[in-house]
């Protein structure tokens, strides 16, 4: 006689909520895993539009969430979730369009159809690396793009006094312009029309603007060189970067442990070619694409050593030797130079993981 078959336990679906992020408010859409839309809801970006959207995410115990510009608008609730422990993978706003564009719907840009296409993009073959809670590495990268913002006003400030110097002091003023050769050229004009009377008085104000500018910057750098102090890198230890390209570099590199090998790492910098062989030609072209504040960070490395490090300029001047130009010589180095950092780089996080075991 058989023996009536027990009835088989409901197996868990894995819900993936996509989130479409705004400024005021956050569009979530949840997919189960035949990537069918479950339930879709939209929420104030507040506190208590978060807690509402946990409470509406709760009915799936078996949820992971896939947030949209999840360093941008995205960050906010991004860093909640992973707060309370929730897993949140990161989009790209590329991937979840391409999801939109492909899908067999209208493709009109909506709101829940931006949350729809985020899920989509996380549960496709793509891999995705997960948010990770802000740490500090972020507080390097707010340190350096502030530094940036700082010395791109100051030469704006600086071309515009240089501007109006010219015109008081036609044939004078030197092509690299300092505070103290403006200062004293400012002294010795002499304005006697009422343009150039307002010429003077505009260049005064630059002036003490350059001043304030210079003090904020020097305040700037100083509070990035205790921050490499207190990572404890040893980044700054190469030939060639110092305490501000140290802090450009690791507070856009986040966690290194993302990149799986050095060719990955030097993709993501720009710095490896891309080849574009075609039947028996095989031919590499310059890369436009990766970070380009990174690709500036190796290439003011790259220009250091090519000049004075003995292991950079014997291979850069070997290069030269093989029949490549300058730049690509330089371009050479730069790839070569992404290798050293990334195993730096690596060094220190796994020294951190040790020294925390």
């Amino acid at each position: 006689m058989a023996l009536p078959l027990a009835p088989s336990e409901p197996t868990l679906t894995v819900v993936t909520i996509g989130i479409d992020p705004h400024k005021s408010s956050h569009t979530a859409a949840a997919l189960d895993d035949h990537q069918r839309v479950r339930a879709q809801l939209r929420v104030p970006a507040t506190r208590a539009g978060y807690r509402e959207l946990r409470r509406w995410a709760a009915r799936w115990p078996q949820r992971r969430w896939a947030s949209e510009n999840a360093a941008g608008l995205g960050r906010t609730l991004t860093q909640w979730l992973l707060q309370d422990g929730e897993p949140v993978v990161a989009v790209p706003a590329k991937l979840s369009a391409r999801g939109r564009l492909l899908s067999t719907g209208p493709g009109r840009k909506t709101d829940p159809a931006d949350a729809v296409s985020t899920a989509l993009a996380a549960c496709g073959p793509t891999p995705l690396h997960s948010a990770t809670l802000e740490a500090q590495a972020t507080t390097l990268r707010l340190l350096s793009d502030r530094r940036d913002d700082l010395v791109a006003r100051r030469t704006q400030v600086i071309n515009r006094l240089h501007s109006l110097l010219a015109s008081l002091a036609p044939g004078r003023v030197p092509p690299h312009l300092s505070v103290e050769q403006a200062a004293t050229l400012l002294r010795r004009v002499r304005a006697t029309s009422e343009p150039d009377q307002t010429r003077r008085l505009l260049a005064k104000e630059l002036l003490r603007e350059v001043r304030h500018l210079n003090g904020a910057i020097a305040a700037s750098e100083t509070r990035i060189a205790a921050a490499i102090k207190d990572s404890q890198t040893t980044l700054a230890d190469l030939f060639g970067i110092g305490a501000i390209l140290a802090a450009k570099i690791l507070g856009r590199v986040g966690n290194i442990q993302r990149f799986p090998s050095a060719a990955h790492f030097a993709s993501y910098c720009g710095v490896a070619p891309i080849e574009a062989s075609s039947g028996d030609v095989v031919r590499h072209r310059l890369s436009r694409a990766g970070d380009r504040q990174l690709n500036y960070a190796l290439h003011l490395m790259a220009t250091c050593q090519a000049r004075g490090h003995p292991a950079g300029r014997a291979y850069y001047l070997r290069k030269r030797a093989e029949g490549h130009s300058e730049k690509e010589a330089l371009r050479c180095l730069k790839r070569r130079l992404a290798d050293v950092v990334y195993r730096q780089l690596l060094h220190d996080a796994r020294s951190q993981l040790a020294g925390l075991s």
